[in-house]
C-alpha cells in the first residue's frame, strides 16, 4: 500500500470537507480515525480555517508530511454530508489508493445545485426574516426586490470579491440605498425592519457558529480566526448600511417589533430558515428537519419568554435545545450535525442589534449603541453556553453508551469501535 498516496488521499477528503464548511474540530477528528484506521504508529493533525498539516509514521517506520493551503471556504452541506459518509467508510474499510481516489471522485462529481434553487432559497430566507420582525405586506416586496438584487448582484460579485468586508459592504450599501429609495418614494414603510432581514441574509454567509463551537471544543486558533471572519463580515455590514444613512441625511427607525401572532412568527421564521438550508445546499428530507428544528427553537424561545421575559434565559433555553436537536438528528441520520444546527439556530441569531448598533453610531445616540451591544454580546453569550450544556450532555449520553464522540491523538492506539463517529 502507498502510504504516501493514502495520506494524500485523507487530505483530498478533509480539504473538502473544510471548504464545505465542517467544523475544524470535527475535521481533526476525523483525520485521526482515519489515521488510525490504516494503523499509522503516530499522527499530528493542525487544521485551521486556511491550512491543514498532517505528519504520520506508518506501519513500516517511514514519516510523511503533507500540507494543504485552503483559499476559501463556503457551505455546501451536501458535499459535506457525503464526505462524512466517506470518511466513515474508510474508517470501516480501509480501502487502497486506488479506491480511495475513485470514491473521492465520485463524490466531488455530484451535480451542484442549480442556481435557480439557490437564488430562491435567499430570496425566501431574507424576504421571511423581513415578515418576522415586523414588516407589513408593502414593506415585504421591498424586501423581496432587494433580495433579488442580492442575488444577482451577489452573485457577480462573489466571484470577483472574496474579501467578506468588501463584499457585504457592497451588498449593505445598494440594499439600504433601495430601501430608502423605496420608502421615501411610498412604496414601503418601515425601512429597519426591511433591512434588518436583509442583515439575516448577509451574515447567514459567516462562519459564526462553527467560530463558537470551534472555541467551545478549545480551539481557540480556528474559534478565533472564524468569530474575527465573522467579525470582518459584520463590520462589512455595519459600514455598508452606515454610509446611505448619513447621505441620506438620516433614516427613521421605530425599532423592530415581531409579529404579534405567534403562529405568523413561526410559519415565516421556519421558512426563512428552510430558504438557508436550501442555500447552504442541504437536500432531502434534512431540508425538512431544517425547518423543524427552527420552527420549536423559535416556540421555546417564545414560550420561555412569555413565562419569564428575560432575553438570556430564553435564549440559553432555545439554543440548549437546538444543539441537542442537531445531536439528536446527526446520530439519526449519520451526518454532521453542523449541517442542521447551523440553518435551525437562525431565528435566535442577533441580527436586529447588530443593525441597531450602527444606526445608534449614525444617529449619535450612545445609549442605543450601549444597550444593543450588551444585547448582542449576551445573547451570543447564552447561544454559546446552550452549546457548551448539549456539549458536556452528549459526551456523557456516549460515554453511557460505550460509544466514542470526539477522539483525539491520545486515543490513537486504542481499537475503533465499529467505524462510528
Amino acid at each position: 500500500m502507498d502510504y504516501n498516496k493514502i495520506v494524500q488521499g485523507i487530505l483530498d477528503i478533509g480539504e473538502a470537507m473544510l471548504q464545505s464548511g465542517a467544523e475544524n474540530f470535527r475535521l481533526e477528528d476525523s483525520f485521526y480515525r482515519m489515521c488510525r484506521s490504516y494503523g499509522f504508529k503516530r499522527s499530528d493533525v493542525f487544521v485551521i480555517p486556511s491550512n491543514i498539516q498532517v505528519t504520520v509514521e506508518t506501519p513500516e517506520g517511514e514519516i510523511i508530511t503533507q500540507i494543504r493551503h485552503i483559499e476559501s471556504t463556503g457551505a455546501d452541506y451536501d458535499k459535506l454530508n457525503y464526505l462524512n459518509a466517506m470518511s466513515r467508510y474508510v474508517c470501516s474499510h480501509n480501502p487502497d489508493e486506488k479506491e480511495l481516489a475513485r470514491r473521492f471522485k465520485k463524490v466531488m462529481a455530484r451535480p451542484d445545485q442549480s442556481e435557480l434553487i439557490t437564488g430562491l432559497a435567499q430570496i425566501t430566507g431574507g424576504t421571511a426574516f423581513a415578515v418576522f420582525f415586523g414588516c407589513d405586506l408593502q414593506d415585504a416586496v421591498v424586501a423581496l426586490i432587494v433580495c433579488l438584487m442580492i442575488v444577482l448582484v451577489g452573485g457577480w460579485l462573489s466571484r470577483r470579491e472574496g474579501n467578506p468586508m468588501i463584499y457585504n459592504l457592497i451588498l449593505a450599501f445598494l440594499s439600504e440605498v433601495v430601501i430608502v429609495t423605496a420608502v421615501r418614494s411610498g412604496l414601503g414603510h418601515h425601512p429597519d425592519r426591511i433591512m434588518i432581514g436583509i442583515v439575516m441574509l448577509l451574515i447567514s454567509g459567516l462562519s459564526t457558529t462553527n467560530g463558537i463551537r470551534d472555541l467551545l471544543q478549545k480551539d481557540f486558533i480556528s474559534g478565533s480566526i472564524n468569530i474575527m471572519n465573522s467579525m470582518l463580515g459584520a463590520s462589512g455590514i455595519a459600514f455598508g448600511t452606515a454610509i446611505p444613512m448619513i447621505l441620506f441625511g438620516g433614516v427613521e427607525a421605530e425599532g423592530f417589533i415581531l409579529t404579534p401572532n405567534l403562529i405568523v412568527q413561526l410559519i415565516s421564521c421556519t421558512a426563512a430558515c428552510v430558504g438557508f438550508a436550501l442555500w447552504f445546499k442541504i437536500r432531502g428530507m434534512q431540508v425538512v428537519y431544517c425547518g423543524i428544528g427552527a420552527f420549536f427553537t423559535w416556540l421555546i424561545y417564545a414560550l420561555v419568554y412569555e413565562a419569564r421575559p428575560s432575553n438570556f434565559l430564553a435564549t440559553t433555553i432555545a439554543a440548549t435545545f437546538v444543539a441537542f436537536y442537531a445531536f439528536i438528528m446527526s446520530r439519526i441520520n449519520k451526518a454532521p450535525s453542523t449541517i442542521f444546527l447551523t440553518a435551525s439556530v437562525f431565528p435566535l441569531i442577533p441580527g436586529p442589534n447588530l443593525y441597531y448598533v450602527m444606526y445608534g453610531c449614525v444617529s449619535q445616540d450612545p445609549q442605543m449603541v450601549f444597550d444593543e451591544t450588551i444585547i448582542l454580546l449576551a445573547t451570543c453569550l447564552a447561544i454559546a453556553f446552550g452549546f457548551i450544556i448539549v456539549d458536556v450532555a452528549s459526551r456523557s449520553i456516549m460515554h453511557a453508551m460505550k460509544r466514542e464522540y470526539h477522539i483525539g491523538k491520545s486515543a490513537l492506539n486504542l481499537p475503533l469501535i465499529g467505524g462510528k463517529k
